[in-house]
């Protein structure tokens, strides 16, 4: 203990300045928990609101897709160009630099494979290991309108709860299987109940056709998913009209790592999400960029 007649009185308390509560500038997520804010702000660029997450999570149903054979060659290069990877624990532990300071978003459904009903998943990934591997999220596959429907939606729900206890958000992913319809209504349906039912934000695929009622009847971000590789402007116009519709980025994988120019395709799209540029600049960064290599 410091001597009595040493203790200096403080002074400066700043009597004519209040204290300012700052509110958190992710939509939906001003009353969550510190840890569960902090893992988010992570996730997406306080600066812009917005993330460029690299999904590179396939292998856990298709095996080793296109571009993703041999993770540590095509991969590994893109990683300082995304804000977020989304992947497996397997791939975490077995290829990813434990020093790099991207944010991990956790696949911890799973069960099926493409030989297989998808929508027969499990959760299976226990709480602790996401613990364990700092995870700043856990995804969870949601299959509205699936033969097992039920079953992801309590998946889902039971991850909201554990992740609820320990501070970790839990993003849902919402599935399309052959026989549902893409378009507004479906993805108005789905996003709504996985954020009614305690998501902390959502990925959902693009719709030419009403994509901004999606994002607006939705009470948590909505991040775009890529789909199947397109051309790389068209990609790049996708996300684009995601983000002026109200996207709160994009989770892209085979649009990225599919490119005949993945390092340059990369930061294209992060041009468009977290600069604001127009599928036109952004391609033309990516043309420049791919001349470069």
């Amino acid at each position: 203990m410091p001597d009595n007649d040493k203790f200096k009185e403080g002074k400066e308390c700043y009597t004519d300045i209040p204290q300012e509560t700052e509110g958190f500038f992710l939509k939906g997520s001003n009353s969550l928990d510190w840890g569960m804010k902090n893992r988010l702000g992570r996730i997406f660029n306080p600066e812009s609101g917005k993330t460029v997450m690299l999904a590179i999570d396939h292998g856990y149903f298709q095996g080793p897709t296109s571009g993703l054979e041999r993770v540590d060659i095509n991969i590994l290069p893109l990683v300082p160009y995304a804000d977020t990877l989304m992947l497996t624990r397997g791939i975490l532990r077995s290829i990813i630099p434990p020093s790099i300071s991207q944010s991990i978003v956790l696949r911890v459904s799973g069960g099926s494979s493409i030989l297989k009903e998808l929508s027969n998943e499990k959760i299976a990934v226990d709480i602790e290991d996401s613990i364990r591997l700092n995870a700043c999220a856990m995804a969870v596959q949601v299959f509205v309108g699936g033969e097992y429907e039920r079953q992801s939606i309590i998946n889902m729900t039971r991850m909201v709860d554990m992740g609820n206890r320990y501070g970790i958000p839990t993003l849902a992913v919402t599935a399309v299987g052959k026989d549902m319809q893409r378009d507004a209504r479906y993805f108005r349906l789905a996003t709504r109940i996985c954020a009614e039912l305690g998501a902390h934000y959502i990925k959902s695929y693009y719709v030419e056709d009403g994509f901004d009622t999606v994002t607006a009847s939705c009470p948590v971000p909505i991040v775009m998913a890529g789909g199947k590789k397109i051309p790389e402007f068209d990609a790049l116009t996708m996300a684009y009209k995601a983000i002026q519709e109200g996207a709160a980025g994009v989770d892209m994988g085979r649009n990225i790592f599919q490119s005949d120019a993945p390092v340059a395709m990369i930061q294209a799209v992060n041009a468009v999400v977290h600069k604001n540029e127009t599928p036109e600049k952004a391609y033309e960064l990516f043309q420049t960029l791919k001349n470069e290599c």
